[in-house]
């Protein structure tokens, strides 16, 4: 395989991190498939994007936490783009949240995209990279899952956890058919989701705040997890397998490291 082979599945791949992961790939001569569930606006300017520079991207609405959609959305891809190779579990929520403000549906579902996307997405795409024996998956986790002293992260984490433990028990389980699969787990990212309810200046302290606790002595951008994903996804890291990539700056603020 090389990188004009392969075809990619990237889920919420319309802006933030998941779009510059859909540059990453589609630069490297991957064919996209850039999923989202409602943002159609901000999928097709970067699937146009994509097609201006010379890639190959296909647009495909499915919501993860929803089985019959993530099966039909790999159907659609590989009836646009050809078989998957790539899976990017990049789709993901977060409802902060503090024990006396936990709210059961909002933790719901979290676990239903966080998670059971992650299962969902896998089992669609695992026959066909079976029938190849060739696939690479990469999670999209956080460093809140090892455990970080973020407040209001703990129900968020909590679902992250879920994922890297199913990380490495996927790759167990498809190893031996040339599946690798793998996490990454982001520090904290400039993205809408960072910004989320926050004034200017207020968003600015947070990124000052953020700064202060990394060894390198700034925030991440989406596309320093891009870089870690291409890494993971290329034909040549077939070797790496059931790991766990942690990209946050050498953050300081950890609860443990166990």
């Amino acid at each position: 395989m090389d990188w004009n082979g392969q075809v990619a599945i990237v889920t919420g791949g319309s802006r933030g991190i998941g779009a510059a992961i859909c540059r990453r790939l589609a630069a490297r001569g991957a064919a996209v498939g850039i999923n989202y569930v409602a943002r159609s606006m901000e999928a097709e300017t970067l699937r146009a994007e994509i097609v201006a520079a010379g890639g190959r991207a296909a647009l495909l609405q499915a919501d993860v936490a929803d089985p019959a959609a993530v099966a039909a959305m790999v159907a659609e891809a590989e009836g646009k783009l050809g078989t998957v190779s790539i899976l990017v579990n990049n789709a993901g929520v977060s409802a902060p949240a503090t024990l006396e403000a936990y709210d059961a549906s909002e933790l719901e579902r979290m676990r239903a995209v966080n998670v059971d996307g992650v299962i969902h997405t896998v089992r669609a795409v695992m026959t066909g990279m079976k029938a190849r024996t060739y696939g690479r998956i990469v999670n999209i986790a956080s460093n809140a899952a090892i455990g970080t002293a973020l407040p209001g992260t703990t129900f968020y984490a909590a679902t992250k956890a879920e994922v890297l433990i199913l990380t490495r028990r996927f790759a167990l389980e498809l190893g031996r058919s040339g599946i690798t699969v793998n996490a990454v787990c982001p520090g904290w990212i400039v993205t809408d989701m960072a910004r989320r309810g926050a004034s200017e200046e207020a968003f600015a302290q947070r990124v000052a705040s953020m700064r202060e606790r990394t060894m390198v002595g700034r925030v991440g951008a989406p596309e320093d997890i891009a870089a870690a994903v291409a890494f993971l996804v290329a034909p040549d890291a077939g070797f790496v397998t059931a790991q766990v990539l942690t990209v946050d700056g050498g953050r300081m603020d950890y609860i443990g490291h166990g």
